[in-house]
């Protein structure tokens, strides 16, 4: 990584040299406050020291002591005495240097002397330069000690950001299933391990799906060229027929050819509709909705398949449900039950549709007289392009276009288990009176 154009450390480093430069500069300035508070101290001791000099000097001239001697009981310890009597005469210890420093105290005494005192600062200097060079050799020595353990420590503590960066690489790898998965995740880190999984999550479960949904893609494409491959060779099989026949072919014939070329088209024309309903479907379908009375629609229904199978009879049962959606796509789907049944259903059949409502729940059940499905089938049949009789005539997409309705309607569409035939339950969310749409 390089940042303003020059390549940037790693981040131990970086860390390393940040937390060394601020513990040198926090002993350096802890050892300039030390010193500095050391020598105020020092200072001020020996100021009161020499303030008690002076008080004593006084009670010695009130006892009418010698100047000489009085000079020399408050000499000593580092205090240097002068006194100056009325005749002007200079009264000091022998080798008496007036330049110890800048700690001084003058007091004029009771007996008229002019008494001053001095201070001998090397007595604070020394022990002042002693500390500071203890202070020095183990801020050094503190230095040395962290450089040496603040590389191990940084080491330790970033190391699940190496593991982090090893995850990263096999994931770049291909692998794919492994995690961080961080002990803690009340920690800075921690919490970055687990919001690291998270999107590990969020971004294979994504590839998961894009590869389903490519999957799907080449499926049903591959489903749609094979059912489409049938009406349209019968459609070229026919249509060439016609044009290769000769011109003294029995009108019979040519109308039986013609005939058969109108049936293949128009079950070409259905798998097309089916196709983009289903399309219409997975892109989000779109619905006019509003209250639909289900018993009058299913018998709307259910008359429409009696007139194309008068063999059998479809009857209506139950009371009226009231829901919420659109009438033309919840009759499609009555449709596609009913023309499911329809196929499956041997002449004389009967088919039977229940309308009731239950729980805030309005539930259509289409029963059939036909052979029924078996356990395994019953989600199955719900696939695209799947049929459980290939001499329906169907192309497996009638069931699936209606449980996608219904569930487009918030409702379900399930097969249910029956002694004998099938039954297959739709179920929509009931409307309540006075509830707007």
């Amino acid at each position: 990584m390089r940042r303003y154009g020059r390549p940037a450390g790693s981040l131990r480093g970086r860390v390393a040299g940040a937390t060394l430069l601020v513990v040198a500069v926090t002993l350096v300035v802890l050892l300039v406050a030390v010193d500095a508070l050391f020598g105020l101290l020092a200072r001020n001791q020996a100021q009161d020291r020499l303030v008690d000099r002076a008080q004593f000097a006084v009670q010695l001239d009130r006892r009418k002591v010698l100047p000489d001697r009085l000079v020399r009981r408050v000499s000593g310890a580092g205090i240097e005495a002068e006194l100056v009597d009325l005749a002007g005469r200079r009264h000091t210890l022998g080798g008496f240097a007036a330049d110890l420093g800048d700690l001084t105290l003058t007091r004029r005494l009771p007996g008229g002397g002019l008494l001053t005192l001095y201070a001998d600062t090397e007595t604070i200097d020394g022990p002042r330069t002693t500390l500071r060079m203890l202070m020095l050799v183990a801020g050094l020595a503190a230095l040395a000690a962290l450089g040496f353990v603040l590389p191990v420590a940084l080491r330790r503590a970033t190391r699940p950001m190496d593991d982090l960066a090893g995850l990263a690489r096999q994931i770049a790898q291909g692998q794919r299933g492994k995690r961080l998965a961080p002990e803690r995740t009340d920690t800075e880190l921690g919490r970055t391990a687990a919001a690291f999984d998270s999107m590990l999550d969020s971004l294979e479960g994504a590839e998961l799906q894009a590869r389903e949904s490519e999957n799907r893609s080449r499926q049903f494409l591959a489903d749609v060229a094979h059912e489409l491959r049938t009406p349209l060779a019968g459609i070229q099989a026919t249509a060439e027929a016609v044009l290769q026949a000769p011109a003294a072919m029995p009108a019979e014939e040519r109308e039986r050819m013609q005939l058969l070329l109108v049936r293949e088209t128009r079950r070409a024309g259905r798998l097309v509709d089916d196709l983009l309903a289903l399309a219409r479907i997975d892109a989000g379908l779109g619905l006019h909705r509003e209250p639909v009375q289900l018993r009058a629609l299913c018998e709307a229904e259910a008359d429409r398949v009696m007139l194309r199978a008068p063999e059998i009879t479809v009857a209506v049962e139950g009371e009226e449900a009231t829901v919420i959606g659109d009438a033309q796509r919840l009759g499609q789907v009555i449709a596609n039950l009913l023309d499911n049944a329809r196929r499956h259903t041997p002449p004389d059949g009967l088919v039977t549709v229940t309308v009731k409502g239950a729980d805030g729940e309005a539930i259509v059940d289409v029963a059939d007289t036909g052979p029924g499905v078996p356990p395994s089938a019953r989600d199955l049949i719900f696939h695209r392009f799947v049929r459980r009789d290939t001499s329906s005539g169907g192309a497996g997409l009638g069931l699936p276009i209606a449980r996608g309705l219904a569930l487009a309607h918030g409702g379900t569409l399930t097969c249910e288990e029956s002694p004998s035939g099938a039954v297959f339950r739709l179920r929509l969310p009931a409307w309540a009176d006075g509830s707007a749409p």
